[in-house]
């Protein structure tokens, strides 16, 4: 397949259910943690990813265990993978899946500012600096909505949530700076959940995390829908549309995913959604679009 140079409506639609399958996991992460704990569930969800992953790259003939150079970028992109998921699903249990959503979606301006400073063909721009400026008033929007409206431990879930949004962020950089940029979208996804898979659980056990403790079939049902939709089929599906059609252009629907994933929180979960969150929520998706617009041509 060709490479394209736009967006067509075959990968517009294709975004735009991944974006709403990115939002819908924040609420089966929500759910899945009253019957698994943090930790542990991303560390089984990885773990079934994986496998996953290895039947697909067999299916495909694609080669996942030759040495290539790709292996220290790789195991330091499986512990920011690990430290981002410990963040976020932790996070989750003591905030929101909508204020969380908001939080984890600063991770492309997390992008923006190391690739200014580490890819020199990726500097900032003034429409990139306003992005992060209207981003960042999103970000005291939402912080000011929980002053008025939440507990204390709503906010350590919401650093957390910005912890995993950082670490998001990191693994991109990494991806693009080491060998890792040459590898298959399926060794790639490999390495970060082959690593989550051993030391999430661990990292589970070291915190005194119960582990599974009440496996009902909605906790089973949404383990299973991150296992095999979110982390298995939207991340390669991620890696490869990145192959065929323009980052960057790719990078501005995502903007979708908190508007999406606070209308999901409020159906399915009854949270509150407030007009501070709505502001928040606008300020955010139009500092995501302004940053990740490309530059007109002279």
């Amino acid at each position: 397949m060709a490479r394209k140079e736009s967006i067509d409506a075959r990968a517009a639609a294709l975004l735009t259910l991944m974006c709403a399958t990115w939002a819908a996991g924040q609420i089966a992460t929500k759910i899945g943690l009253l019957g698994i704990s943090p930790n542990w569930q991303a560390g089984l969800r990885s773990l079934g990813s994986a496998l996953l992953v290895i039947m697909w790259a067999r299916h495909r003939g694609v080669s996942l265990f030759q040495r290539d150079g790709t292996l220290p970028g790789g195991l330091l992109c499986g512990a920011v993978f690990a430290a981002e998921f410990a963040c976020l699903f932790i996070g989750l249990e003591h905030t929101t899946a909508a204020r969380g959503v908001i939080f984890l979606y600063m991770a492309p301006f997390v992008v923006a500012i190391g690739a200014h400073w580490l890819i020199p063909d990726d500097r900032m721009s003034w429409p990139k600096f306003a992005g992060l400026s209207c981003a960042f008033g999103g970000l005291i929007l939402a912080v000011w909505n929980g002053l008025s409206h939440s507990a204390a431990s709503e906010f350590f879930g919401d650093a957390l949530c910005f912890a995993g949004a950082i670490c998001w962020g990191a693994t991109t950089l990494i991806v693009r700076g080491t060998a890792l940029s040459k590898a298959s979208a399926e060794k790639t996804l490999l390495y970060q959940l082959a690593f989550a898979a051993v030391a999430l659980p661990l990292f589970g056990v070291a915190l005194g995390e119960r582990g599974v403790f009440n496996p009902t079939w909605p906790v089973i049902a949404t383990f299973l829908f991150q296992m095999v939709f979110v982390t298995f089929i939207t991340f390669l599906a991620w890696f490869w549309m990145i192959t065929q059609y323009p980052a960057t252009k790719l990078a501005a629907f995502t903007f979708l995913t908190p508007a999406i994933g606070v209308v999901f929180g409020h159906v399915a979960l009854g949270e509150p959604v407030t007009p501070l969150m709505i502001a928040a929520l606008a300020c955010v998706a139009a500092g995501i679009f302004l940053v990740n617009r490309p530059a007109k041509s002279a």
